[in-house]
């Protein structure tokens, strides 16, 4: 593991609840994440709602889950640089108040499809504004002691957000459409500016660039690049937790198949990536609560092997209890990744880097989310799901063990 050596003993989450200000952006973070995953709910419910161009006609969804993704790929890099020049607390209140006025402006705007795609395509905007914000004012608000913890509750409540913001997004619209016309964009649009107002409150001491200071947005892209090319420690981070990823987006393509090899039809998928969710919960909140006595263990190498175990042993699964048991298992492995490698961003990075090294990753981490979209169900039409699998558990394994090996190297030389 790429540790940053022997920690101070913390007191796991339970420090952290006794730090306000942290407790005010984790209470933050809760209500941005159920608005995101209800607000996409929203989305696609509104869509029936508009007439469909003729180039649009059988995929409106798409299109609309489309530009709620691009910015994730093109503007990530660029929003870390503005988080490095203006405060974190404004840069985390106001882009999630002005989120919700763009959901509280949705009835009021002409019945134009092209709009509501206009409206997905500025609130991805405004997210990409406030992820690298939010990952760079963990450090500001929590003790380098206390990071596995604050960081396994902020994976906990991402997951956990995941899980149950899709599952009662429904079933939430349908109650707040009882409330009258536009009942559901006033509770989504009230979510986001509900968590503004809460950020809002956040009390920190950060030093910003000054705004007189010349703005050179392309010099200050290339320093960013420039910090990672250098800092080896930071590359194999993002590399570790770019591969996690690639494996988690390849998983939701391939969980139809699996879904259907252990007895499920194949639009219940989403019970196995429930059940890896239910994982990553697990896991981080073992890293968080005791994870600091265990700085000194190649955690990312166990997390890389426990992942390719499990996805070699798919490949010959069709039980259904064996299959729902190897997915929170293959969670709980991902966390021993996620967390720690997190945690170690946040550590090495200077906070005057902080944006442009967390807006960098947000870039790295869309797209690793969606190459093997597209790949994943290609490869296993072409060889076949289990082929897939098993090749797909083979490249983590040799990753894991190189990264760890790569790791121990920098580690040497820095000595």
């Amino acid at each position: 593991m790429l540790s940053p050596g022997p920690q101070p003993t913390s007191g796991g989450f339970l420090s952290l609840l006794h730090n306000r200000n942290f407790l005010k952006l984790w209470s933050g973070q809760i209500i941005s994440q159920l608005g995101d995953k209800i607000f996409l709910v929203l989305l696609i419910t509104l869509v029936v709602n508009y007439q469909a161009p003729a180039y649009l006609a059988t995929s409106m969804a798409s299109a609309v889950m489309v530009a709620n993704t691009l910015p994730a790929v093109f503007f990530g890099s660029a929003a870390g640089i503005f988080v490095d020049r203006y405060p974190k607390r404004t840069i985390l209140s106001v882009t999630n108040i002005l989120r919700g006025l763009l959901v509280l402006a949705i009835p009021f705007l002409p019945n134009e499809f092209a709009l509501l795609l206009l409206v997905a395509f500025l609130e991805s905007i405004l997210t990409q504004f406030f992820a690298p914000a939010e990952q760079a004012a963990i450090p500001l608000l929590v003790d380098e002691k206390n990071l596995l913890s604050a960081n396994a509750l902020f994976i906990t409540t991402m997951m956990g957000s995941l899980v149950i913001g899709f599952a009662i997004g429904e079933p939430v619209l349908s109650w707040a459409q009882s409330w009258g016309k536009l009942g559901r964009e006033f509770f989504v649009g009230g979510l986001y500016i509900s968590a503004g107002l809460v950020l809002s409150w956040i009390r920190v001491q950060e030093s910003v660039t000054t705004h007189d200071q010349k703005w050179q947005f392309i010099g200050d892209l290339k320093d960013g690049f420039g910090y990672l090319r250098k800092n080896k420690v930071l590359g194999q981070a993002m590399l570790q937790l770019t591969v996690l990823y690639c494996v988690f987006a390849a998983l939701t393509v391939l969980a139809v198949g699996l879904a259907q090899e252990i007895g499920l039809k194949p639009n219940q998928f989403g019970f196995l990536l429930a059940g890896s969710g239910v994982g990553l919960i697990l896991g981080a909140g073992i890293l968080g609560q005791w994870g600091e006595r265990w700085s000194d263990r190649p955690l990312p190498l166990y997390g890389f092997l426990s992942m390719a175990f499990v996805l070699l042993v798919f490949a010959f699964v069709d039980r259904l209890w064996l299959g729902l048991g190897l997915s929170v298992f293959l969670g709980i492995g991902a966390s021993f990744i996620g967390v720690p490698m997190q945690t170690l961003i946040q550590i090495k990075t200077p906070p005057e880097m902080r944006g442009k090294v967390f807006g960098f990753q947000n870039n790295i981490v869309n797209i690793a989310l969606s190459v093997p979209l597209a790949l994943a169900g290609i490869l296993a039409d072409l060889v076949g799901l289990q082929a897939v699998l098993v090749g797909l558990g083979i490249v983590v394994a040799v990753a894991g063990i190189w990264a760890w090996q790569k790791g121990q190297q920098i580690v040497e030389e820095s000595i």
